[in-house]
Order: structure tokens, then sequence, then C-alpha cells
């Protein structure tokens, strides 16, 4: 995407010295540039923020700022560490392999390292709303710290989202998509908030696995079956978006693709897929 004659953005990167996950975490801020009114902005969290810079994200938000395609909004790529399988997870409950050790020190470092940084550094008393997005693994840690938050939140965006994510392994005898699949069940067991909208995108050509062999590949299915857990918990298409991409890949390109229509239906007004 070509670069825009006049930013209205600008990037600043950050660093946190986190007393919860034991690193240093990098963190990139896309911020307005002349915001008149600081409590009307909305702040964007985006796990896996090293996938922004390689979709050069801040010439996506200038073209749409430009287009006035959508209103104010701080976003806030936070660069994963190396130990991603861990953070990114479900704080709650571990998949089967025992993998999300660090989902809820990661859950502690967004409530209790980052947002007050973010207000600390920025101004902000208090943001108009917030959000969280993510991509894969990222996308599946964002909807789950968005559930379990839901009094913090009204957006999650989930971009070819984890959402096989599991607690038995599918090789095994008792293994049952309808009950083993984390998230799914947390959705199931959990309290209906009506303020909570919901983003999915999903690929066509996300993967070519079908555990089912109902013709549909595992990621499209996940998440249908996950849309359809929301529906019934008292969601509806006003509170759901779902982007299905014919050509659309498990890669940062796709992601890419999908991310406008993702900002102007969070924070474009009427806009809709």
């Amino acid at each position: 995407m070509p670069k825009q004659e006049t930013s209205v953005t600008t990037t600043e990167r950050h660093s946190i010295a986190s007393i919860f996950l034991k690193r240093t975490v990098l963190i990139d801020f896309y911020v307005p540039i002349a915001v008149k009114e600081p409590s009307q902005i909305s702040l964007l969290l985006i796990n896996d923020g090293q996938d922004l810079v390689a979709m050069q994200f801040e010439n996506i938000l200038d073209e749409l700022y430009h287009q006035n395609k959508i209103t104010e909004l701080l976003c806030v790529g936070i660069h994963c560490g190396p130990d991603r399988k861990n953070e990114y997870a479900t704080a709650k409950i571990a998949d089967y392999k025992g993998w999300g050790t660090t989902a809820a020190a990661y859950s502690q470092f967004i409530f209790e390292e980052l947002l007050p940084y973010i207000h600390a550094t920025y101004v902000v008393v208090s943001f108009k709303e917030k959000s969280f997005a993510g991509f894969s693994l990222g996308g599946l840690s964002a909807l789950d710290i968005v559930w379990n938050n839901a009094k913090e939140f009204t957006k999650a965006g989930i971009f070819s989202g984890s959402l096989w994510w599991r607690d038995k392994d599918q090789q095994h005898p008792e293994f049952d998509e309808k009950l083993h699949r984390i998230m799914h069940r947390q959705i199931r067991e959990g309290a209906h908030a009506p303020w909570l909208k919901f983003f999915f995108e999903a690929g066509a050509l996300d993967e070519t696995a079908d555990r089912n062999n109902n013709g549909i590949i595992d990621s499209i299915d996940d998440t249908l079956d996950l849309i359809e857990e929301l529906k019934k918990k008292g969601y509806n298409n006003t509170n759901i978006a779902y982007l299905e991409l014919k050509d659309g890949r498990h890669d940062v390109p796709t992601w890419a693709k999908a991310f406008p229509d993702f900002l102007k239906w969070g924070w474009g007004g009427s806009y809709e897929l």
C-alpha cells in the first residue's frame, strides 16, 4: 500500500520491562495526530504487533483517516515474546499439551502494566472504549481476555483464530469437539455481556485439515461453531461480523487485507460487511 503524502498517524516504539512476564515487551503505538478531544479516542490493543510492522499498518490507518472512514483510534501493537504458545493461550485452562502456562501472567501484564502505562504516557484518563484483536494464537488470546474481562472491553477482533485450542488430544478416543474446544466451552458456560461485539476473519486457504470429514476446513468450522455458541448465548448479527476470504491464507498479507474491514466495522459508523 503506498504511503499517503501527508501522514496523519505517527508511530512510536516503547518497551516495558514486565514483572509478570519476566521479559521486556516491545510496544508500537500508532497515534493519530492532532487529537482534539482525548476522551473521545478509542483504544485498540493488538497482539502480534510485529505483524503490524510487516503489513505497514500506519499506511492502512492513514488511508482510512484520509477517507474519513474511521474515528480516532489509538492502536497498540504488542510484540509477542519467544514463548508465544504459553503467553497467547486461554488463561484459565491449559491445552492438552500443557501450553498456556503464562497466559494468566499475560493478562496481568495487560491490566496491571500495559494499560496504566498507556494512561500515563498519553495522558488519557479514560478512553471512549477499549477493544482487543489478534492473529492466530494472538486472536485466541484477545478473545479469551475480552470474554473473561467483559466489563473492560466492547469489541474483539479474531483473525484466523486458533479456536481449535482444546484440552484433549483429538486422537484420544474420548475426544468430542463439542466438549473439548476450550474457547467454545468458555462461551457456553460464561455470562452474556450484551455490549460486546465480535469480528471474525477466516480464510478458505487457512489450512487443509478437516478432522470431522465434513468438507469444511477446521479453522472455518471452529469459527462458525464458536459464532453459533455466541448466538445461543444471546448475541446476533448486530453483535457479530464474519468475513470469509476465498483466497485467504494463514499469513500477514491476508490479515492486512482484512484489517480495514475490521476497522471500518468497529469504528466507521454505519459500515457493514
